[in-house]
């Protein structure tokens, strides 16, 4: 936790919360290849207060959906505060901030004082947007997008200007909304949805963005989580949005990597370049079968997800 104490946030007035804001300390963490973006709201200070002590690799503090416009100055602040005396944590800490011209412009100029890992701005659509935001970033702080809409969609491959353009999350609903689909079309023998999975997935790949797996409402119903995880995972995603502590560990297990795989990787990486130091690049292996530089490449991949700095 870190604050003993939550009773003065409950009454603060903004000016208050404007004084508390500290200097930033942070040591951030650094994660390959997250597994779970779990969403946080900023107004319940419970919630906000064990950012410290996450099991996700990613917390998401929303600004967005979820916080009233009268509030959102207020969520804000708070978001400022907690993240400036945050020390250390599990997570990677990310924000997301409103679409830049209601509002998250003047967000990310408020939170570039406290250094978060990232921003995520909503409804993000083109190139343009993306620079924009990039301009407003401090250099040390990641950009990650919200793909909400068919023109979003449409544009992703293109949405990679800048190497901190590191993430992109799919709003599932939102797109849903804008492509004039209902929402009873999200099931998993649906080939529409199979469809808007597989191009999000694969365009994000193609951009070089790393894709998380949209966000399931019925956060009461595990076992519906448990095989979208599962789904997503036979499609290729390898993260997906949480919302609460359930889903994170869910996700958490299912897209971890198996000790069956971590060997089999670190078994053919090794195999690989003991033989390609004799000049031989394709070879019969009596566990694996044919080995060549492409299995060699897929293992390098396996050993990259596990690797946590």
């Amino acid at each position: 936790m870190l604050f003993d104490n939550l009773t003065p946030f409950e009454t603060i007035s903004e000016a208050d919360l404007q004084r508390r804001i500290a200097t930033p300390s942070r040591i951030k963490k650094q994660i390959s290849q997250p597994r779970s973006a779990m969403m946080l709201n900023p107004l319940k200070l419970n919630h906000l207060n064990r950012i410290d002590d996450l099991e996700a690799d990613i917390v998401v503090i929303n600004l967005e959906d979820g916080v009233a416009p009268q509030m959102k100055r207020h969520a804000l602040l708070l978001s400022a505060v907690f993240i400036s005396h945050l020390k250390e944590s599990r997570s990677r800490i990310v924000v997301r901030v409103n679409p830049l011209n209601e509002g998250g412009a003047d967000e990310i100029r408020m939170l570039n004082r406290v250094r978060p890992d990232a921003i995520r701005v909503a409804k993000i659509r083109t190139p343009e947007e993306v620079q924009k935001a990039l301009d407003l970033l401090d250099d040390s702080i990641d950009l990650h997008l919200s793909i909400e809409t068919a023109e979003a969609l449409d544009n992703l491959t293109r949405l990679n200007v800048d190497r901190r353009v590191t993430c992109a999350s799919l709003g599932i609903m939102d797109m849903l909304n804008d492509l004039r689909l209902p929402h009873a079309l999200l099931q998993q023998d649906n080939p529409t949805i199979h469809y808007l999975l597989s191009r999000f997935l694969i365009e994000s790949r193609i951009a070089r963005i790393y894709p998380i797996g949209f966000t399931w409402q019925m956060y009461e119903d595990l076992e519906s989580f448990r095989r979208w995880c599962l789904f997503e995972k036979r499609l290729g995603y390898t993260a997906k949005s949480c919302l609460g502590p359930k889903q994170v560990e869910i996700a958490n297990e299912i897209f971890s990597l198996t000790p069956h795989a971590l060997e089999r990787a670190e078994y053919i990486k090794k195999r690989f370049e003991a033989m390609a130091a004799k000049n031989i690049t394709g070879f019969m292996d009596a566990r694996y079968g044919f080995i060549d530089e492409p299995i060699y490449k897929d293992a390098l991949l396996t050993l990259e997800k596990f690797s946590v700095k």
